[in-house]
């Protein structure tokens, strides 16, 4: 949404003539050849980096801007942006410097946009509010609220005054982040300093009722608009018609409808039509969208295809595909044309009701009404085949393509090696992500994983590390992940040499294990009872900065308690726990060694676990109970009862009772009659329980 709505029309012509002017831009010989030079930034060397210098100094303004917006990876972007402001002879235009910050307010690369703003402030330039406003933005979206709302703070002591425009960015900031009482807060204390809110103020604070689902609220804002001065619009009414469309509250739609009419004299037009169709169809409400389709031709407005195209496509996912058939036919005799959008629509309807040989002839049908099939609804058809277990087909297809003057794409690819894999034929699959890769096309790491995930589980651990290996030597995004994967198969496999060889490849290969790689390795290494390497791990885990997960605690605690070695554990855990605190570290020692039968060693404990005197230590007392009580040691367990009531924790009185009757078949009735007077004391006991005491 558009913050700043002063001059909304002059703004919108301004903005259109120059999104026109940068597309220009990116089409200027000079700014391509530059992208081609970026693109080589992997293999740069002191000729090319001449070259792209010498070009630079050859660049306007707009230029530089359009080359930044023309990267996909706008850290690729930001990378340039320092790269050429580090450059003899050339220095950036402040509107480069905002094009940057602006680039980067639709990331998360909240640090990036900081440190652009401290470079203005270096460089002499003038930080406008638009600036900051960026910076808040891409706080926003990385989910740090409080650093975004500091930058208002920041603002202020750099000298700039705030405007009505970053207000409602803090505002938009807020809503978003599910504040919407602090919004509210905020527009208090916009009025207190006389900075009177606008439409899009109160825009802002609609969606935000909306979000939380207090449709009165802002049914109650747009009433309030007029009296304070500033009258809702259509998108004040389209954002509440929105939410209503969601929850498939019609009757209500059409009231807003009337009441928009009544109230504020915004007449329905075209746009309203469109905006509800395609929200109906959103959210799977195709019934309802096509009411609406139908009364926008009673009132004689024109529904183009792509309106037509998000009903069939909602139908289609319904599973309605005659109802979606009919509607194409409709089209036909309407002189609405459908394009590829919707048969692509009708035909992936097919294939998800399993009809794979009517997705076909639909294909056929569309090259007869002279509509070419696209990728996407090639796509579609093997994605289909694949599901009815006939991948080998989806991959004779891809083999054809080019007969068929079509172009798989990454996707196209992904699916058909799923279908594969899904299927056993790994190799195929493989073999498939290897022509991939020829054709310039990189696996997602998450496919990259399930394939290593399939080819461990086989056993084929030397395949899925060679595979691995040549997705990385060709420059595929492998992480972290793909590492602890293919560890944790050779750990499986007990290789753990192999295992550990891959953690020294992964410092070379700069991917940084994390807790969960760590951890497998120290479970195989305790596993196969190598604790002294175990423990070197858990150190050198704890040195480069790694914070110990609950998994980890529980690994090392049932690796070191089931060979016996409590006092080293101890020396580990209290390592540990000055990383990363974990409540219940002692509980989960004294379980397992409960469950282990050294219950010596866990009585030891139990004084670290009874200081807190919590729910889950009375829990850890229990276990300890019933394993005297399973040893056949009673009285030991009468003891535990007893801490626990000078901790004021209440045993369960049940297993006190057991405690009791064992204590009394040993002849020790002083300890049982003790044991349940602390109960009578506390007035816990009941009544049956006495009596069975008593009889």
């Amino acid at each position: 949404m558009v913050l700043n709505s002063f001059n909304r029309n002059r703004e919108q012509r301004e903005d259109v003539r120059r999104d026109e002017a940068d597309e220009d831009e990116k089409r200027h010989p000079l700014v391509r050849e530059i992208c081609r030079l970026i693109e080589l930034s992997s293999r740069w060397n002191p000729k090319l980096e001449g070259e792209l210098r010498h070009l630079l100094r050859s660049l306007k303004p707009r230029q530089v801007c359009a080359i930044l917006w023309s990267q996909t990876d706008e850290r690729v972007a930001l990378k340039f942006f320092y790269w050429a402001d580090r450059q003899w002879r050339y220095k950036h235009d402040p509107v480069v410097y905002y094009t940057m910050l602006e680039v980067l307010s639709k990331t998360k690369l909240c640090q990036g946009a900081r440190r652009v703003l401290r470079l203005m402030a270096r460089r002499g330039i003038e930080r406008r509010p638009e600036a900051f406003g960026y910076v808040m933005v891409s706080y926003s979206r990385a989910g740090k609220l409080r650093n975004a709302m500091q930058l208002l703070t920041l603002m202020q002591r750099a000298g700039v005054e705030l405007n009505l425009s970053i207000c409602n960015t803090a505002i938009n900031v807020l809503v978003r982040a599910n504040h919407l009482e602090k919004a509210l807060r905020f527009l208090a204390r916009m009025q207190l300093v006389e900075m009177t809110p606008n439409v899009v103020t109160y825009n802002c604070l609609i969606k935000g009722y909306c979000d939380v689902h207090h449709i009165e609220d802002a049914m109650e804002l747009i009433d309030e608009m007029p009296l304070k001065g500033c009258h809702p619009d259509k998108v004040s009414y389209y954002t509440v018609m929105g939410f209503l469309c969601k929850e498939k509250r019609v009757k209500e739609v059409r009231e807003l409808m009337k009441k928009m009419v009544k109230n504020s004299k915004l007449i329905p037009d075209q746009v309203t039509y469109n905006t509800l169709i395609h929200v109906f169809c959103k959210h799977g409400h195709g019934d309802e969208a096509l009411e609406f389709l139908r009364e926008a031709e009673e009132r004689h407005f024109c529904v183009d295809k792509v309106g037509y195209s998000a009903i069939v496509h909602s139908f289609c996912k319904a599973g309605k595909i005659d109802i979606a058939k009919e509607l194409v036919n409709e089209m036909f005799r309407k002189g609405c044309i459908p394009d590829v959008v919707t048969y692509t629509a009708v035909l992936n309807g097919f294939c998800l009701v399993g009809k794979v040989d009517q997705a076909k002839r639909m294909l056929q049908q569309m090259y007869k009404h002279g509509c070419k099939p696209n990728t996407v609804s090639y796509t579609a058809l093997l994605h289909g085949i694949c599901q009815c277990g006939k991948s080998s087909e989806a991959r004779e297809m891809i083999n054809t393509s080019e007969e068929e003057w079509w172009t798989p794409s990454a996707i196209t690819y992904g699916v058909v090696m799923h279908g594969l894999r899904r299927e056993g034929k790994l190799s195929e699959a493989i073999d498939l992500v290897r022509e991939m890769l020829t054709k310039g096309f990189l696996p997602t790491p998450v496919d990259i994983n399930l394939l290593i995930q399939s080819l461990c589980r086989e056993g084929k651990m030397h395949e899925a590390k060679k595979f691995m290996e040549e997705c990385l030597n060709k420059g595929c995004a492998i992480n972290v992940v793909n590492f602890t994967t293919l560890i944790h198969g050779f750990c499986k496999k007990d290789d753990l040499e192999a295992a550990l060889s891959l953690l020294d490849d992964m410092y070379l290969s700069n991917k940084h294990p994390d807790a969960f790689t760590y951890t497998t390795l120290i479970d195989a290494l305790g596993k196969k009872g190598r604790i002294e390497e175990a423990t070197e791990l858990t150190m050198k885990m704890l040195k480069k900065g790694v914070d110990p997960t609950h998994v980890t605690y529980r690994t090392v605690i049932h690796r070191f308690c089931q060979m016996g070695r409590v006092e080293d554990l101890l020396k580990v855990l209290e390592k540990m726990l000055l990383r990363r605190s974990c409540r219940t570290v002692y509980n989960q020692v004294i379980e397992k060694l409960c469950s282990f039968g050294n219950l010596e060693e866990a009585d030891k404990l139990l004084g670290n676990v009874l200081r807190t005197a919590s729910r889950i230590d009375a829990k850890t007392c229990h276990i300890l109970m019933e394993s005297y009580l399973n040893k056949g040691i009673p009285l030991l367990a009468y003891k535990v009862a007893c801490r626990m009531f000078s901790r004021n924790l209440i045993p369960d009185l049940k297993l006190c009772e057991k405690v009791c009757k064992r204590l009394m078949l040993e002849s020790k009735s002083e300890e049982a009659d003790k044991l349940m007077i602390s109960f009578v004391e506390r007035g816990r006991i009941l009544s049956e329980c006495q009596e069975n005491l008593g009889s």
